[in-house]
């Protein structure tokens, strides 16, 4: 067992303790996994049209591997403002909400595997409307008393990360969904660090290289660390399934190549919430689905559902 903040458990099964000063705690789960909606995809990388919404036009060459394309793009003047009304609007697996009065649904919200970890205590609206879209498995979880579960919590069907907020119990309610490993120390927030599907994981810099080989060997998939526009918060400037992933508009030539190599998917670049790069803070996606915030616009939400290969 374990209690306080001494985990007494191993690093991993069937073999030697890592030394105890590494900031990273394994626990097993007594439940049995299986990957998420095996697909058969081959990697490439397709032509791209790059626009977003603040009337700035982005044009990038990843040369020799695709040409971006950029036409038609929309002057701010010609996009509608949504209304600052809280609504929920679902289609085709595509839906908007806020949580607890906030766009950011994506630090709210964790897509683990087959289900979507939540807060505990919203409103039944919002649960249908973050159901109908993801269409996981629902699980209202607390990550030591915050409702921050997406910022706090990232991983795949196999393992998951999370930060050393979380309690005994809360741990304990983790792992019936997969592996856990706890980080510690002040580089701890999952969420924000870590870009997981089932075939790879994009990992910040600051994450300790010792600590990529645990996360690689829980969530049974490639971890390589890199920068997302040059920021090392690679959760909140990433979305992605396994079917495509969606990366702020001022990620670089090489940073696309090794992302797209690394979880086996196109990527493409966009924006949420009338302009945000923070894709990843402020959306949610399954293989089935988006969710993101009320203030994200028609295009934006047609960019997602296009980049995570939706239609």
């Amino acid at each position: 067992g374990h209690s306080g903040s001494v985990y007494l458990v191993s690093f991993r099964t069937q073999k030697s303790s890592l030394p105890a000063s590494l900031p990273l705690l394994w626990y097993e789960s007594p439940r049995e996994r299986k990957s998420l909606c095996p697909s058969s995809f081959t990697f490439g990388f397709p032509q791209i049209s790059l626009r977003w919404a603040l009337g700035r036009l982005l044009l990038l060459e990843y040369r020799p591997f695709l040409r971006s394309i950029a036409s038609s793009c929309p002057s701010i003047d010609s996009l509608e403002r949504p209304d600052s009304t809280p609504k929920e609007d679902i289609s085709m697996g595509i839906g908007t909400a806020d949580i607890f009065g906030s766009d950011q649904v994506g630090i709210h919200l964790a897509a683990v595997g087959n289900v979507v970890l939540h807060p505990t205590e919203l409103p039944v609206h919002v649960l249908e409307t973050i159901e109908s879209c993801l269409e996981l498995e629902m699980a209202a979880v607390s990550i030591g008393g915050s409702n921050l579960i997406g910022a706090l919590v990232a991983g795949n069907s196999r393992g998951m990360a999370v930060a050393d907020i979380a309690t005994e119990s809360d741990i304990d309610a983790l792992t019936a969904f997969g592996d856990v490993v706890v980080m510690e120390g002040g580089v701890n927030t999952a969420g924000n660090l870590l870009l997981v599907n089932e075939r790879g994981v994009i990992a910040s810099p600051s994450i300790p290289t010792a600590g990529l080989e645990i996360m690689a060997e829980v969530m049974g998939a490639q971890v390589v660390a890199t920068t997302i526009a040059g920021s090392d918060v690679v959760g909140s400037l990433g979305l992605t399934n396994d079917q495509g992933v969606l990366l702020h508009p001022d990620v670089t030539p090489e940073e696309v190549l090794l992302i797209g190599d690394v979880l086996g998917v196109p990527p493409m670049v966009g924006t949420v919430a009338f302009g945000s790069p923070y894709v990843g803070a402020g959306s949610c996606a399954s293989n089935n689905g988006v969710i993101a915030g009320t203030e994200t616009t028609g295009p934006e939400l047609n960019r997602m559902e296009d980049a995570l290969g939706l239609i």
